[in-house]
């Protein structure tokens, strides 16, 4: 299974895919209209659209970090068939997923002042779709999804803390070096979260681990379909709100009294919400080494200069871990 941004640039790689896909349209009783484009092209996956007479279709090449989506794109139509684009074709041996298009987003459809009430409509599948997935983790860990369960985080803490390590021995300055020697200090207290988070309410499941409302089909108004799954990981289900209620405060700009609603709306499919608050706080916290990783899987194969400002996001992720001990910085 050859990958990489060259490789995938490459005209051979672009008609063994072409092929590929016109195989499986044919397969499925429709056929191309016209070239096969690449609007994305990536150190981490590559993307290619046709049409056709039903529309466009997305062949997608994740790298070899992420290559478990095309397996979970079939688990997932299994569990949560309303819920996730059913794929067209796979090919796991290739690393291949072939999607129909979803359409149009909740953010590309939903005006900024109406997304809390939308939120407040497509979390609660969301959770629910986790629920589904709670009896199928060895499936998930079976497919590669990176593991995040409480209990091995303390050991994802030491890998993180050796990225960002990295980072600042060849790039980092003085306040770097004092963030990490900061960060170095917290060992026994994040050990002592995730032997907390062990004993939560909630079972592990899927996070998403980057939803937002690009990331989800649909306009509110109905079942939400949800898609991208390259950054999820194993972990306790309340830390997808980690990314989820931090971008709706810092990209969309809702207040904290705003994201009260969403954030019920979905712990309410778990149980009492009061009850699940701090349970969620707890569960964000602790997720964000494993977003750390989740940075660093994603920069990996690319260099310093071609990282850009995600060079530091691996090191950027877990000095948040600084700035709240107890109420946790949902970026």
């Amino acid at each position: 299974m050859s990958q990489g941004v060259e490789v995938w640039s490459s005209a051979a790689w672009r008609g063994e895919a072409t092929d590929w896909l016109d195989e499986q349209l044919t397969a499925a009783g429709t056929k191309r209209i016209g070239e096969v484009t690449q609007p994305r092209l990536r150190p981490w996956g590559t993307v290619l659209k046709a049409l056709t007479p039903q529309g466009p279709v997305w062949l997608k090449a994740p790298g070899p970090q992420t290559v478990f989506e095309v397996g979970l794109y079939q688990l997932l139509q299994r569990v949560a068939p309303d819920q996730v684009l059913h794929p067209l074709a796979v090919d796991l041996e290739r690393g291949w997923v072939l999607l129909p298009d979803g359409g149009a987003t909740l953010g590309d459809q939903v005006d900024r002042a109406d997304l809390v009430e939308a939120m407040v409509k497509v979390l609660p599948d969301y959770g629910r779709l986790q629920l589904d997935l709670g009896s199928h983790v060895d499936s998930l860990l079976a497919l590669g999804v990176a593991d995040m369960r409480a209990q091995v985080m303390p050991q994802r803490f030491e890998e993180a803390l050796e990225v960002a390590g990295r980072f600042v021995g060849r790039y980092g300055d003085d306040a770097d070096r004092e963030v990490l020697r900061r960060l170095g200090d917290l060992r026994s207290t994040v050990a002592g979260w995730c032997d907390q988070l062990s004993g939560a309410t909630l079972a592990p499941s899927l996070d998403h681990n980057d939803l937002h409302p690009w990331n989800i089909f649909g306009d509110g108004s109905g079942p939400a379909r949800f898609y991208d799954w390259g950054d999820s990981v194993v972990a306790h289900p309340l830390s997808s709100m980690l990314v989820c209620l931090g971008f709706l405060r810092e990209q969309v700009g809702m207040d904290e009294q705003a994201l009260r609603r969403p954030r019920d709306a979905y712990l309410e499919v778990f149980g009492p919400t009061a009850g699940l608050i701090e349970e969620m706080e707890l569960a964000c916290r602790v997720g964000k080494v494993a977003r750390a990783l989740t940075w660093e899987r994603a920069i990996r194969t690319q260099t310093h200069e071609e990282a850009g400002a995600f060079a530091r996001a691996p090191l950027e992720t877990l000095e948040s871990l600084l700035r709240h001990d107890s109420s946790p910085d949902l970026r």
